[in-house]
Order: C-alpha cells, then structure tokens, then sequence
C-alpha cells in the first residue's frame, strides 16, 4: 500500500516531521500486521507559521541562512532564512523574529515590533533572490507590520512631522507614512505572503479583535490596537494610493498581511497551496492508494487555509481517499467526515488529560496509526 503523509506540527508537541514519522511508524507495523507492506513517503508542511522554514527545507532542499535580528521586544536572537535550490527563491519565517514563542511569559503587546522581520527580508534582498515567501503565521505582535516597514526605510510621522518609534504604543500618534525611502529593491522582487487566515485589518474579524488576546492583550488594549489602526490604515492607504484594510488577509499576524501588500506589493495566499506547489505535492499525490493529514487541533479555522483543508482539497483533486489524524477534534466528527476526511483519529480520547495527550503525543500517533492501519484497506478502496 502506497502511502503519502503531509502532516502539519502538532504545537507544543511534534514538529511535522516528527509526527510524520510516529504516523508512518504506527502504520507500517500495522499493515505488517494484517500482511500489507507499506510503501510510505512523509513530506513536512506547513501552512505559514512554525515550521515554514523546516517544511520548504525538507521538500525542496536548499540553503539555510543563519542571521542575528531583534526579537519582538528588541533583544537579539538568532534566526534563519531559507534558499531554495538555484538561490532564485528565499523563505522566510516570520516566526523567527516575531514569534509568540519568543516572549513567552512576558508578553508586551504594545510595545513589541516586526523590525527583525524586515531586517530578514534585508538580508535576504543582499542575496538577490527573483521571489520571495513571507509566513506570516505565529507572530507575537500586532504592529500591522509597521517595525518591518520601519527597517525597509518606510518612516511613520505625527502631527508635528515627527518621527515616530514602530510599535503600537507610539504610533498611535500617527498622521502620515512616508515611503519616499523604502528600499528600492524591494520593487526587483515578486513577494509572496503565506497565511492561514483571511481576516481583514480591522473592525469584529480584524487583527486586534481576534488575534491579540491570544497575544496577552485584554479589552482595552484590543479597544486601543483597534483605533491605532484605523489611524495606521489611513496614513498607509493614503501614501500607496491603494484601499487594502478589506483585503482577505490583510489581519493576518497582527496586520502583517496588510503591510506586506502596501509596501511590499506582495499577493497573499495560503502557505500550504504554496507549498503543494513548489515541492511538487500534486505529482506525488498521483498513484498513491491514500493520503494521511493532520494537526494538533482540528476546528473551524482549519477550514480557512489550514494545511489539513490543503492537503484534503489536493486528496480530492488527485481522485485518492485521505485520513487525518489531530489531537482532538473541535465540535463532531460528522463536521470533518466524510466531507473533508475518509477517516479521521484523535488523540485526545486516548489520554488522561490535555497535558498527557501533548507531552506522549509522538507515542499515542504511533499507537492509533498502528490501530487505524486495520481500516486502511477498507478506506484506499472507496471511490
């Protein structure tokens, strides 16, 4: 039985290659089980957020670039860029600087920035790259990518012309945005932007409203991102002519999406199509007799540019049954199956507690693939 598995990381647990490999584990020794040897190929994916870099690495090879930049609150940190074989494309991973992982347990939401995003895509310009991919997914900050501008050379000004520093708490003096400094390479480069979410910049679904709680930000902090922005927005909209506060994906990682559209011109997509693309997914996915997804929580945001709805849309167009395997499930099973999964097995009922479930994740996936593997024959012959 030939088997492909695409895989997303399980946060906090497994990294997609890991999980990949306890999935594939479980399942060969199942499938010798009942006399079936399992041809099976992992790819790591990933969707935009952690583990952007190491999912383009591992499917398309390449060079990895080492680099110190600022972290979201200014102090230094070591993170990384990736090259692509032939260097004509670069991947970088906002999470590398702007990460929530970075400041954990002393986050600052106002006062925390995307500077060290742009000096990535600095130094990532010294290389002279024809592309580059930009994940957004992860980010500690909700500065609408105003730090990453800032070291681009965009400058924020008050009323009185004044330069303003590129985090939330001071620019919520700004009036205008002046770009007559951007790098004028960025205009050399086709930039794409790789999100898993489709919320504007602002109002109910924007990027306070939704997103900064989860960054440490309570009521009125979100009442003051949501006002700063707008301010922000109109400052922005008016120096690049363009409306894009509507855009789908302009909210992603605390408006990062937006500001990668105005001063970058990138096009938004989400990272998990990008991926499929560019390691080749589609001629993989041919001939295969099933196709194994996952993630750590299976939920209504997995619809909206999740690797698992990626990689169950290019399961379906390829005409082959997938599976997905999760942490736990969000709401019922019937929500996912069959509509989207053959199948799908979660961790969660296995465990005692969230706790056990993320801290043995890589045994319990070995042990329900083993498991599920016994409904493998029965689901790579449905149509």
């Amino acid at each position: 039985m030939r088997i492909l598995i695409a895989v997303d990381s399980f946060k906090g647990s497994l990294g997609s290659a890991e999980a990949g490999a306890a999935i594939a584990a479980g399942l060969r020794a199942g499938l010798a089980e009942i006399g079936i040897q399992a041809d099976i190929e992992i790819v790591p994916t990933a969707d935009g957020g952690e583990g952007t870099l190491e999912a383009f690495a591992a499917a398309c090879g390449g060079e990895r670039i080492s680099l110190a930049a600022p972290g979201p609150l200014g102090d230094p940190i070591l993170s990384a860029f990736h090259l692509l074989p032939g260097r004509t494309t670069a991947i970088i991973e906002s999470a590398q600087t702007c990460g929530l992982t970075l400041v954990a347990g002393r986050e600052d939401i106002l006062h925390s920035t995307t500077a060290g995003l742009g000096l990535q895509v600095r130094k990532a310009m010294d290389l002279r790259p024809e592309r580059i991919f930009i994940g957004l997914g992860g980010s500690a900050t909700n500065d609408w990518g105003a730090g990453m501008a800032d070291e681009l050379g965009v400058r924020f000004l008050d009323g009185g012309g004044r330069r303003l520093h590129p985090h939330p708490q001071a620019l919520a003096g700004i009036r205008k945005a002046d770009i007559g400094g951007l790098d004028s390479r960025v205009r050399s480069v086709r930039f794409t932007a790789l999100a898993d979410v489709d919320n504007p910049l602002l109002g109910p679904r924007g990027a306070a409203t939704v997103f900064a709680p989860q960054k440490g930000a309570d009521p009125e902090t979100v009442k003051r991102l949501e006002e700063s922005g707008r301010r922000f927005a109109d400052a922005v909209e008016s120096a690049v002519g363009l409306s894009l506060r509507d855009r789908p994906g302009a909210g992603a990682a605390g408006g990062l999406g937006f500001a990668a559209m105005a001063f970058l011109g990138a096009d938004l997509r989400p990272g998990i199509e990008a991926l499929i693309e560019t390691a080749g997914l589609s001629a993989k996915a041919r001939g295969v007799d099933l196709i194994v997804t996952g993630e750590g929580r299976l939920d209504v945001q997995s619809r909206s540019g999740k690797t698992v709805m990626g990689i169950s849309r290019l399961a379906r167009e390829s005409g082959v049954p997938c599976v997905a395997f999760c942490g736990s499930i969000t709401g019922p099973s019937s929500d996912y199956v069959p509509a989207l999964f053959a199948a799908a097995y979660v961790i969660r009922p296995e465990a005692a507690s969230l706790e056990e479930a993320m801290a043995r994740a890589g045994a319990f996936l070995e042990t329900i693939a083993r498991r599920a593997a016994r409904d493998f024959p029965l689901l790579a012959s449905r149509p």
